[in-house]
This record gives structure tokens, sequence and C-alpha cells, in this order.
């Protein structure tokens, strides 16, 4: 065995040591075991998954540890590795700059968590006009969460090189193996590299960010992650959604800087028009004055114009500009105030009425059109369709 782990040490201490650093990324970890046992509570989940990462951690540190030895055997000798003269001329003229070098690893780890959020923010989060706080932060977020994540991957990654070329192990055999793996797989990973670009192209161009409300590739959702492969979201019924970066074609962003109120409502033909917009607007101002909404509205919402003549009523539409993600919130408050109001005012908001007899069919008293044979409501003079005269 000890036979086997000096000649496989090396290979051995590199694939444990990439395991350790897959395991550090305790994101992935989460969701396979979320998979695994939906039905935990979360808090339950996240001390399982500590635990696990605890036990897997402590295994692939003793491999590390014996793999290392057997390196360190297997370049000196067994029985000149485990006399104090040569452990201890190892030590001075390798251990105390392999612990050294671990040192300065933990403590550029450290610093990596801590000091690159605020440089990602003065840097790359760069206010602009008409960019509020809270859109900063977003950006600011989503940067440090890929850079601190690919800056502590190529940390780890000049560290483990530097101590295997201080232990005299041959870094170019290794290199060249990954190398043809990579050759390999290149083939394959076209749709790995599409996607790394285009997450580029996402963060640069700050097209979306954590916290946004997005539609990327035809899904629509609470956007939870992005990193520099994939977009996840979170729908409204409550489905995470992964989305590869490189199967975005168009991304609609719904809360970038502000977003906006987009309502029709409809009031019967019979209404006056002035007097329906007088109590609309009335509305509208009243809830940007209420101390609850007033935060949220930036523009007052207001009727802008008669949208539609419909089959049974008159459109009109209202818009107004919000806080970002404030928009549902703030036209279902103004829905609920207008019927309100309406009610009121004696307005009629109007809606289809069918009367059936027992055995009539739902189409009975619709009224075809001897033109296009589309049927039309009863009373109605000219088709909704082809504009035919249904009284002739």
């Amino acid at each position: 065995m000890w036979e086997w782990l000096m000649t496989n040490g090396i290979w051995l201490l590199v694939a444990a040591s990439v395991l350790l650093l897959l395991l550090l990324g305790r994101q992935w970890l989460h969701e396979v075991y979320v998979k695994l046992a939906p039905k935990q509570p979360l808090e339950v989940t996240g001390k399982k998954v500590r635990r696990i990462i605890l036990i897997i951690g402590g295994t692939l540190l003793m491999i590390i540890a014996v793999a290392f030895a057997a390196v360190v055997a297997s370049r000196e000798g067994v029985p000149a590795a485990i006399t104090p003269e040569t452990v201890q001329k190892w030590f001075l003229e390798h251990g105390i700059f392999i612990i050294i070098l671990l040192l300065v690893g933990v403590g550029l780890w450290q610093a990596i968590g801590n000091f690159l959020p605020p440089l990602v923010q003065r840097v790359m989060a760069r206010p602009v006009k008409g960019q509020s706080k809270q859109e900063i932060k977003k950006r600011t977020d989503t940067l440090t969460a890929v850079f601190v994540g690919l800056g502590k991957i190529v940390l780890a990654t000049i560290i483990v090189f530097m101590i295997l070329s201080e232990l005299n192990v041959p870094i170019g055999p290794i290199m060249a193996g990954f190398g043809v793996v990579g050759i390999a797989v290149g083939f394959g990973a076209q749709y790995l590299i599409r996607d790394l670009i285009a997450g580029i192209f996402i963060l640069l161009e700050n097209q979306y960010r954590v916290g946004d409300v997005a539609k990327v590739a035809d899904v629509a959702g609470l956007v939870e992650e992005v990193n520099l492969r994939k977009t996840v979201l979170r729908d409204l019924d409550g489905i995470v959604h992964h989305v590869p970066n490189g199967e975005i074609r168009v991304a609609s962003n719904y809360t970038r800087q502000y977003s906006r109120v987009n309502l029709n409502v409809r009031v019967a033909y019979k209404t006056n028009l002035d007097h329906a917009t007088k109590v609309i607007n009335r509305v509208g101002e009243e809830l940007a004055k209420d101390e609850k909404w007033r935060q949220k509205i930036i523009t007052t919402p207001q009727v802008l114009r008669v949208d539609n003549l419909g089959d049974s009523g008159i459109e009109l539409k209202i818009l107004g500009d919000v806080k970002p993600i404030e928009q549902w919130d703030i036209m279902g408050e103004l829905r609920k105030r207008i019927k309100e109001a309406f009610d009121k005012e004696g307005i009629e908001i109007p809606w289809v009425y069918t009367g059936l007899s027992p055995g009539q069919s739902q189409t009975a008293h619709l009224l075809p059109c001897q033109a296009c044979s589309h049927p039309n409501l009863p009373g109605s003079k000219f088709c909704s369709n082809c504009g035919a005269n249904l009284q002739s």
C-alpha cells in the first residue's frame, strides 16, 4: 500500500486538492441535497450540508496529508525520510516555505472576501445618470459574487502549483495532461465556452443583476444568481430555472432603474369619459400622497388616453413610473381603489352577460354576422370582426 502511495502520491494529492476546492463552493452541494430531500426545512438542510462538508473536508485533508508524506518519501527515500535529521533538513529547506505559502494563501483568501467587494463597487459599479443606490447595490452584489469566486479559484490553483514546484514535482507533465484533456473535451465544450463568453458580456453590459425581475430565454422570474455560465431565476410559482447564458438571445429587465404602471380600465359606453378620467386621476393622486405608497411612486399614475373601443366597453390607459419591482403591488392597490371610487360615483365597469335557459347553448343569444359568421353580442349594430352592418 505504501509503495503504491509513493508511486501515485502526486496524482492522489492533485485529485484530493481539486476535490477540496470544489467542496469550497458549497452551493452546488446544497442544491444536490435539496433535490434529494426536498421536504426538509431549509434550516435543517443547512445544518446537514455543513456537517457533510466537515466530514468530507476532513477526509480530504487526511488524504492530502498522507499523499504529501508519500511524495516526500518517494523523493528522499523511505529510510532517509523517517530520520529526525532528514525531517529537519527537509523542513528547513522546504517546509518553512510551504507553511509560508499556506499562510499567505489563507491571508489572501480572506482579503479577497473582505477587500474585493468595496473595490468592485468603486471600479465596476460606478453610478450612471438615473441609477439609484439600490441599482448600484444589485450590480455590486452580482459582480462581487462572480469575481470573489473566480479570484479564490485562481488563488488556490496558484498556491497548489507553487507547493508542487517546491516539492520538486515536475509541473510540466501535469500541465501537459491538462492540455491533452482540454483538447479531448474541447469539441464537446463549445457550448460551455459560448456560455462563458455570453456571461462576460451580461456582466459587463449590466443587463440584469441579482434581485432584478427579468425575462431571459422565454423564462420570467426573480434573478437569484448570475455567474459566467448560467442565470438562475425563480418564477411566481416558486420554480427555479437554470438558463445557460449561451441560450439567451433577448433579455428583458422589468426593474432597471424604474418600473412602470401600465393599466387599462374599462368603462361602459354610456359613461361620461371626462368624469371617469377625473375620478381615476383623483384616485392616482390620493395614492401618490398616501404615507404607505408615496415613497414607491415616482410619477403619479394618470389617464393617458382612450386606448380602445371594445365590444363591451371603452378602455382607458393609465401610466405612471414607480420604484423598481413595485409596479405589481401598486397596480393591485390602484385597481382596488378605482373599483371603490367607481362604485361611489356610479360609474359602470362593463362585463359580458349571457343568460342561459336549461338546454340552451352558450352561443344561443349571440348574433352571427351574415358576411363572416363571426358571433356578436346582442344589440350590436356592426360586426366586431369585419365591420359589416348587422341590422341589414
